[in-house]
């Protein structure tokens, strides 16, 4: 169970000659995963979509039955692959079978659940009986069958193993013994009673082969001869192949659990006796990691030379993309070392590997114990980044900017660069937790960064970045735009792969929004997705798809931004995380769901409190101001944009947005004051902009309220503006309020020219709600709205729409199962489906 992919390892080896079909980075991660290749770490969802089109390669020839027993001892990497692929079958001929535990059993997997479950129960008490006394042919006191039975509560292993465990005296007489424990320390004891009776010279080849756990005899045989047993090594197999092992191609023990007693039941000295045999015997150079294991169980007390080579194996696990595996082998590290400074710096690798590992708890444990080591203080520095690093990716929350401060100021005298970095991160940390931050919020953060930033001459997109950030919250919207458009271009300007990475991403894409530069937010978030795509990282592709399908959704293109929400529920569901639904929240509002979109408000409300992710809470208010002021009722519109806009909260295009919202729905429930004060602080952010998008909304905001005479020519500007930009879904609004103003200034020709171009792009982006109250208000100058030509798309399921959409953008069916997390043959089958519905016969037509 320490070692990454070991199970899957096992599951794959027999068909790893179809590893040649499959896409060149699944390819490269899954023999980098398994040690067939060097390479970048391999990220678990494309090593997951690696096994999932293996597999649905070999069921091309012949159906294909993948069925794990004892499924609670899994490796965590594997466990989590195969739910993966488990959640993914479609139209493959492949089924998949995991035997478990009780699910309420503590060794449940939770990388499992949500699977299609079949309880097994025990065997009822007549089947008992009979299985009992099959298996025991002698006299069985009626006592102890009882006893028995009842305790084994049906289990077929309890009810063969217990009586084993017995003497034929005890269990003939009735004298048999039972003690209080739990059922699966019996049958363990029972095995430990049956091993008990064995020669000490078998008994210490079983312990040999119950601590070898490859299951290689030739290596049991070698190990035996090395420990001194020499020639005995067969009488002795022949012993223990009567009833507790076979000894054949593998080494398999009657049950795992027996291979377990057998061990437990060992002196610790002959234990470690016998892992000093299998380390002197495994290949150093072919199974370092494994001998290197060996030695560490074989050493009492510590030894240098031990740790360092498994901090060694730790270096290899990393690069194998085994982070669990690395935490175990630094921890092992840790315990071998004299050193106390050593092993605490040991120990603090430990615990940055359980980090990425995603064991929040096992880190904090490690870091706990590396904390009290005597540490450098650089150290002491990264620890503290990595306490705020677990709580951040625990919770987007209260607590991470403060602890993140702290840190970055530790580091400023020790590592500049690392100190910039701790300092963005914290930043992060803040825009997320937002008015909920306990401690220092975005302003208090950018002044203390101050002292870090680099030296002017520094072109680095990300200390550019940084530059930027801190003048645009200490000095002001105005003073940090120029120098924020300044890092956008170099970031723009660089190679993907280059400083900004995959890391702060997310920073320029959330900047081009702050800064309403639609070109940048449009190049950035391509970038950020097929960065991440191509990469196979799937921690920052869910906010990668976010950032997209807002994208997609200011632009009207509701469709594909439905799409890129599909594709983020997958890899949110691939890698157990529960990011905000920012992203579905405000494309539920654009479509006029407004009971869906309600609830999505709700939800995110309380999460948002709950994690103490602030912006969460401004997103479901300014998503609530847009979907009322969409239904017209402006009174509850203006009390969600209120809470979305308050003095201290800055979250950049949030709050911009609710702005807007906000002067919508005062002007419309009559507060003249509310929205003149609103559009004063909209003005300024959009002056500072100075793109066509913010000028634009600024400009209809004024209009809103301004006198008959003012607001015709600030309606037509706003037009003109939005006209030259891709927010679609903004430009149609000003029409609607600009026919909506003609129609109350009595000019129903001009009005209906308006709102007829209104509904139609309404209709045309599916906006349903917002095309609604077009089409009542061209009701009211007694114009009917023109009906929507209906498309043959409305009859696909929202998947099969997304094949459509990637068919036509030039995706071979290999390359639409990677953006889709299914195998090609599903794609296939999708696409069978797709030409009857619309009646096509070719990618082409289609």
């Amino acid at each position: 169970m320490e070692f990454a992919f070991a199970a899957l390892n096992q599951v794959c080896a027999p068909v790893l000659d179809h590893l040649a079909h499959l896409p060149a980075p699944q390819r490269a991660a899954l023999g980098t995963a398994f040690g067939l290749r060097i390479g970048s770490p391999p990220d678990r969802f494309m090593v997951g979509l690696a096994v999932l089109g293996l597999f649905a390669e070999v069921a091309r020839e012949q159906p294909l039955v993948c069925v794990v027993d004892d499924a609670q001892w899994l490796d965590t990497a594997s466990a989590q692959v195969l739910g993966f692929v488990a959640r993914r079958l479609r139209a493959e001929s492949i089924g998949m079978i995991f035997a478990v535990r009780d699910a309420g059993d503590e060794h449940a997997v939770p990388e499992l659940v949500g699977l299609p479950e079949m309880h097994v129960p025990g065997l009822p008490d007549h089947d008992a009986r009979t299985l009992v006394v099959s298996a025991h042919p002698g006299p069985v006191d009626a006592q102890v069958l009882d006893r028995v039975i009842a305790e084994s509560r049906g289990n077929p292993l309890a009810l063969l193993e217990l009586p084993r465990g017995f003497t034929p005296v005890e269990i003939g007489s009735g004298f048999g013994r039972f003690g209080p424990a739990a059922l699966p320390d019996r049958i363990a004891e029972s095995f430990r009673r049956q091993f008990s009776t064995l020669s000490p010279m078998t008994q210490r080849v079983l312990l040999i082969a119950a601590a070898e756990p490859v299951g290689d005899p030739v290596l049991v045989w070698r190990a035996s001869d090395r420990a001194g047993i020499g020639l005995d090594t067969d009488r002795a197999a022949r012993e223990a192949s009567a009833e507790l092992v076979e000894f054949g191609s593998r080494v398999r023990f009657r049950h795992p659990l027996l291979r377990s007693a057998i061990y437990e039941a060992a002196a610790p000295e002959a234990r470690r006796q016998a892992h000093r045999a299998l380390a002197e015997v495994t290949d150093p150079a072919t199974d370092p990691d494994r001998r290197a294991w060996h030695r560490a169980q074989a050493t009492a007390g510590t030894d240098e030379d031990v740790a360092a080579e498994l901090e060694q194996c730790a270096d290899r696990s990393q690069a194998r993309g085994g982070p669990a595996a690395a935490a175990a082998f630094f921890e092992r590290a840790a315990d071998l070392t004299p050193d106390a400074g050593r092993r605490g710096k040991r120990l603090l690798a430990a615990a940055f590997a359980e980090h990425v590992a995603g064991m929040a708890d096992a880190a904090l444990r490690l870091l706990a114990l590396a904390e009290a080591s005597p540490l450098s203080a650089l150290e002491r520095a990264q620890a503290d980044r990595l306490r705020a690093r677990v709580a951040f990716t625990v919770k987007h929350g209260r607590e991470a900017p403060a602890l993140l401060l702290k840190a970055a100021v530790r580091l400023e005298a020790l590592d500049v660069r690392l100190a910039r970095e701790t300092y963005m991160e914290a930043l992060q940390a803040a825009w997320f937790a937002a008015h909920l931050a306990t401690g220092p919020d975005v302003h208090d953060l950018s002044a203390a960064a101050r002292a870090a930033l680099a030296p002017d001459g520094s072109q680095s997109s990300s200390d550019l970045l940084l530059q930027g950030l801190v003048v645009r919250y200490t000095d002001g919207y105005p003073a940090g735009a120029p120098l924020l458009k300044r890092a956008l271009e170099v970031v723009l300007d660089e190679d993907p792969s280059a400083d900004i990475g995959l890391r702060w991403h997310w920073f320029a894409s959330i900047t081009s929004m702050d800064l309403w530069e639609y070109a940048a937010f449009d190049a950035l978030t391509s970038r950020f997705v097929e960065t991440a795509r191509a990469s196979g990282a799937l921690a920052p592709l869910p906010m990668a798809l976010t950032h997209r399908a807002l994208l997609k959704v200011f632009s009207g293109d509701l469709a594909s931004a439905g799409g890129l929400l599909e594709e983020f529920e997958a890899a949110r569901d691939g890698m157990g995380v529960h990011d905000m639904p920012y992203a579905a929240l405000l494309l539920a509002v654009w479509r006029g769901q407004e009971q869906q979109a309600a609830a999505l408000v709700e939800t995110a409300t309380a999460e948002a409190t709950r994690r103490g992710e602030g912006t969460g809470m401004i997103a479901a208010s300014w998503a609530e101001a847009l979907l009322c002021n969409s239904l017209g009722r402006f009174q509850q519109a203006l009390s969600a944009a209120r809470r979305a806009t308050e003095p201290h909260q800055e979250m950049g295009l949030m709050t911009w947005c609710s702005l807007v919202e906000l002067v919508t729905a005062a002007a419309g429930a009559g507060q003249v004051d509310a929205a003149v004060d609103a559009l004063a602080r909209l003005s300024g952010i959009a002056r500072a902009s100075g793109t066509d998008w913010a000028l634009g909304l600024r400009a209809r905001c004024r209009a809103m309220v301004s006198d008959a005479g003012a607001a015709e020519s600030h309606y037509r500007e706003a037009v003109e503006r939005l006209g030259r930009t891709h927010i679609r879904g903004e430009l149609a609004r000003t029409h609607l309020h600009y026919g909506i103003w003609l129609r109350r200034q009595g000019r129903r020709g001009d009005a209906r020219e308006e709102l007829q171009t209104a509904h139609a792009m309404f209709t045309g982006m599916d906006m349903r709600a917002f095309a609604v109250l077009a089409a009542r208000e061209l009701s009211t100058i007694g114009e009917s709205a023109r009906a929507r030509a209906q498309s043959g798309s409305g009859q696909l399921t929202v998947q099969e729409a997304q094949v459509v959409r990637l068919v036509r953008d030039g995706l071979s069916n290999a390359e639409i199962a990677a953006r889709l997390f299914i195998s090609p043959r599903t794609v296939e089958w999708h696409l069978s489906k797709i030409f009857s519905k619309l009646g096509v016969t070719s990618r082409r037509q289609l």
